[in-house]
């Protein structure tokens, strides 16, 4: 099996790249494991000072692969991978996003292709987002009949309002790099987002390393609301939602390619 994350570390900045360009860099069981490792192997590197995280091929991430549903995936895991992890508040799922929020020094993620499902909460774990104007981003988890709940809750209030926020995970709808840079999804809109955010991380590597991480933490501190509520919240939820009979029925019909029948909600 191919690494599905590689990092290259030069001049104090590591560049963290989503590595299963085939599938549009989706997330598998793997790729959730190598992206919680990675970045806490990097929260312990005292001489980092930036991070750029990327995906390789034609896309930043196209979201969750459907193996995760079944076999080592959700399916036989359970609530062990809900549950909180050690030295977090978040869970396994969670963790793959909140891991760059976890990190001590800025995150500048570079989005193109489709940036889908779990593939924007990986992106909005990052404190920068540099899009190309064509990217294609969705709040996708409405599709598969289950919520948003990769740390979405953490990081989402801070960028748009509730409403805005509301029509995008109940529709499922697909924005492009300029609409999610008008609704604050985004940072900027760039003609090459890679190398604009290559540019940004060798200009803070080139600061107070003491004043940058300081400042990330209290911009953090002003702008939150307390994450272990909010992270517990987002497992508790999905887990009555996950394999109800509707979520199911959502999937079903997605794979056929259908129009659901939904039944009375359960929660």
């Amino acid at each position: 099996m191919a690494e599905r994350v590689l990092v290259n570390i030069e001049n104090n900045v590591a560049t963290v790249t989503l590595n299963r360009a085939d599938k549009h860099n989706a997330v598998d069981v793997a790729m959730f494991e190598a992206l919680i490792e990675t970045g806490e192997a990097l929260a312990r590197d005292r001489s980092l000072r930036a991070v750029v995280l990327h995906g390789a091929g034609a896309s930043f991430c196209a979201g969750i692969d459907v193996s995760v549903f079944t076999g080592k995936g959700i399916g036989a895991s359970g609530a062990g991978n809900l549950a909180p992890r050690a030295k977090s508040p978040a869970n396994f799922y969670q963790s793959a996003a909140y891991v760059w929020r976890e990190l001590a020094v800025p995150v500048v993620a570079a989005l193109h292709g489709v940036v889908f499902g779990a593939g924007a909460q990986i992106a909005l774990g990052a404190d920068i987002r540099y899009a190309t104007a064509d990217t294609q981003m969705s709040i996708m988890e409405i599709k598969w009949g289950i919520i948003p709940d990769m740390a979405i809750s953490t990081t989402l209030p801070h960028l748009m309002p509730i409403d805005k926020a509301a029509e995008l995970a109940w529709t499922g709808r697909v924005l492009d790099g300029s609409e999610a840079d008008e609704l604050g999804l985004v940072t900027d809109v760039k003609e090459d987002p890679l190398a604009a955010a290559q540019e940004l991380a060798r200009t803070i590597a080139g600061k107070s390393p003491d004043a940058v991480r300081a400042i990330k933490k209290l911009f953090q501190a002003a702008w939150k609301t307390e994450p272990a509520e909010l992270l517990r919240l987002e497992a508790e939820l999905q887990m009555k939602v996950m394999m109800s009979p509707n979520q199911m029925e959502a999937a079903k019909a997605n794979a056929e390619k259908r129009a659901p029948d939904f039944g009375d909600a359960v929660i």
